[in-house]
């Protein structure tokens, strides 16, 4: 058998795959940036061309890199950003038109018309979320009412909807696979968490044609072979989205079990095992997982919209660093904020809030301010809005966690780090594999072809790699965070 697992991570910036080995350790890896797109205010998209160059470039590199070649990987598993949309003709493969990113804002007044007197949680007891911006079937709702000959297109069933994941998926197996898992088809507002498949009364609503929308399947089994000559013949076998695989990547299979992932945005996953619990604190109902037939697990999810894309706004909208990993000795020359609070609601606030009127917001500012106390404002950002979301999580569960699974890049930031352990209050651990997101992939490929045995095995591969305890007194925590809580109020109403 095959010696080694492939896992492709599409995120909202890079492309990368990467190459894994039993004991779930890093082989080699290749990674690749795309283009971001940002044609007017609030609007952000991919070339999904590019994406899927992207995605061929990286595989043959990852390939060579470890002097591999596709008969060495026992199967493929994809994971992705979630709710980035993208149509396409299903004859020529041909996007109908750039993929519009999670962050992208401009559905709003699409959202206002369908929450009409019900309001944004119209759908919510079936899908989990509340209408917004960010979810994927607001954006389709768009592409079908602004692109034309597309929604003429879509009734002919010319027309292919997906998320990344079905984008990839369909290239990958020369058209033949139209399909996505239920973690990326319950970030589109059409998926019902009960019976797991898309819900018709909300495409009628919506007046989606239900002909262009992929078969939705379980997050670890058979979706095709790759025809993609450096993979030819490979399964591909897992699909989760970005947040969720992280969850299964962190072996968090127990309920209350959570982990929180620090990329562009933040997210924080708890499992609730197989019920479906409606949050009443703004947080979102997400399916974490299913594994081949068994019965889906679901989660709890905080959404965070501006963490490490905060960092890159320093970088490159001001100018304040060179290089992202600059950002901490930058911030360590200062003892402190020096008052100052950073609210980055570029696109509005999403969890625990989810106010598309508020814009960012950095209060505080006196003379005294340099570039340290906003570059360390900027870290604190982060970890006080996880700390909204960790509290919005206990009031929902009723669980109190005893330590936060972390991963993502900014994890080796050992400033940020630090302090949220002290703002939490809770020990902070990063594993030894901190690339969880690719990791979870794999390891729900794996399991589909029996690479591995079963998820015992998978906690075997666990393993800590740093722990950060708290060490700020409570009264300065509750201050600081009392602090951050007026800042945010700061935000609101700025879109009227």
């Amino acid at each position: 058998m095959a010696q080694y697992i492939g896992a492709l991570d599409q995120g909202t910036t890079s492309t990368r795959f990467i190459i894994f080995n039993k004991n779930g350790a890093i082989v080699a890896s290749h990674q690749l940036e795309h283009e971001q797109i940002l044609p007017q205010a609030g609007w952000v998209e991919h070339h999904p061309v590019e994406i899927w160059q992207r995605t061929q470039a990286v595989i043959r590199g990852a390939l060579d890199k470890a002097q591999l070649n596709g008969r060495d990987l026992a199967t493929i598993g994809i994971t992705n950003q979630r709710e980035t949309t993208i149509v396409w003709d299903k004859h020529t493969g041909q996007p109908y038109y750039n993929a519009i990113v999670w962050q992208d804002t401009r559905t709003d007044k699409i959202v206002q018309r369908l929450a009409q007197d019900e309001g944004v949680d119209r759908f919510r007891s079936k899908v989990g979320l509340p209408l917004s911006t960010y979810f994927s079937g607001t954006k389709l709702v768009w592409l079908l009412e602004n692109v034309a000959g597309l929604r003429d297109a879509a009734e002919r069933g010319d027309a292919l909807f997906g998320t990344i994941d079905t984008w990839v998926i369909w290239n990958l197996t020369g058209g033949q696979a139209h399909v996505t898992d239920v973690t990326n088809a319950s970030r589109t507002l059409l998926m019902d968490l009960k019976t797991l498949q898309w819900d018709d009364t909300i495409l009628d609503e919506m007046k989606i044609p239900r002909e262009m929308l992929p078969t939705i399947r379980p997050s670890s089994d058979l979706y095709g072979h790759a025809t993609l000559e450096a993979i030819q013949g490979v399964p591909i076998t897992g699909i989760l989205g970005d947040q969720q695989a992280a969850l299964y990547g962190q072996t968090c299979f127990a309920v209350g079990e959570a982990k929180n992932t620090y990329g562009t945005g933040c997210f924080m996953l708890l499992n609730t095992g197989t019920d479906i619990i409606q949050s009443k604190n703004g947080l979102l109902t997400t399916v974490g997982y299913q594994i081949g037939n068994r019965p889906a697990v679901y989660a709890l999810e905080g959404s965070i919209a501006v963490t490490g894309s905060l960092v890159q706004w320093l970088r490159d909208n001001l100018g304040i660093i060179q290089n992202a990993s600059e950002i901490e000795a930058l911030a360590q020359s200062v003892k402190d904020n020096g008052g100052i609070y950073f609210v980055p609601a570029f696109s509005g606030l999403f969890a625990p809030y989810w106010r598309s009127d508020a814009r960012g917001a950095i209060v505080g500012m006196t003379r005294f301010i340099n570039k340290g106390h906003l570059a360390r404002a900027a870290l604190e950002a982060t970890a006080f809005q996880t700390r909204e979301v960790l509290e919005a999580m206990r009031t929902d569960s009723g669980v109190d966690l005893k330590t936060l699974k972390v991963d993502g890049g900014m994890v080796y930031n050992q400033l940020l780090m630090q302090f949220q352990a002290d703002i939490l209050g809770v020990p902070v651990v990063r594993p030894k594999v901190a690339e969880t997101t690719s990791l979870g992939a794999a390891y729900a490929a794996g399991l589909a072809v029996g690479f591995w045995s079963g998820e015992d095995e998978l906690r075997d591969n666990w393993g800590v790699d740093r722990r950060w305890h708290p060490e700020m007194d409570e009264t300065t925590r509750e201050t600081q965070y009392r602090h951050w809580k007026r800042a945010v109020e700061r935000t609101f109403n700025w879109i009227e």
